[in-house]
């Protein structure tokens, strides 16, 4: 959801850039802002013992994150990562409290967008544990088609980012995607994927 700009800055939001690769917040910080994306691309990610990282979510131009701490007095849960440069309205949690409580239109708009995240992260949780990699990356793919028609659409993630999100390995998401090509499940053009 995107609030309204004026809204946000006349209750203390201030614009921050970031660079690609920059860290925005840790996980297991404390939440002090509402973030809300003007410009490029935000991933959240969880990192184990090891170092491997498992995508949460991408969120794109007009979206925000990192909501659900600030409603419930936790950490942050995972870490957000500009994965292009962005441009990001940050509100001091008192503020963005402040806002939900004064405009209950948009709190509802936020308890509606709260449930569909957590319907989808089921929906996408349930088609991807103990599945086949071609079977977890279609239902990647799907996902984050958002619309049912026929239409090649381009896949704005590298192979590497695809592989984080499935929790496979990239060598495997290749392998995947070639299998996907020869059965015509997928177009590859100059190494861009249309699915």
């Amino acid at each position: 959801m995107q609030i309204d700009l004026d809204l946000l800055y006349s209750w203390g939001g201030i614009t921050k850039e970031y660079k690609k690769n920059e860290i925005i917040f840790y996980e297991n910080t404390t939440a002090r802002f509402y973030y809300q994306i003007l410009e490029g691309c935000v991933r959240l990610f969880n990192t184990n013992d090891k170092g491997k990282e498992f995508t949460e979510a991408y969120f794109w131009c007009g979206d925000s994150f990192g909501e659900p701490p600030l409603l419930i007095d936790k950490d942050y849960p995972a870490s957000a990562v500009a994965l292009r440069d962005c441009t990001i309205i940050r509100l001091p949690k008192e503020s963005f409290l402040k806002i939900l409580e004064e405009y209950p239109c948009i709190q509802k708009h936020f308890l509606d967008l709260m449930a569909d995240r957590v319907h989808s992260k089921i929906m996408f949780s349930k088609d991807i544990i103990n599945q086949k990699p071609e079977f977890r990356i279609n239902a990647f793919l799907k996902a984050q088609k958002n619309c049912d028609n026929d239409e090649k659409w381009l896949v704005p993630y590298t192979r590497q980012e695809i592989a984080n999100f499935t929790g496979l390995r990239v060598e495997t998401v290749i392998r995947v995607f070639l299998k996907m090509k020869d059965a015509n499940k997928i177009e590859l053009v100059n190494h861009k994927i249309y699915y």
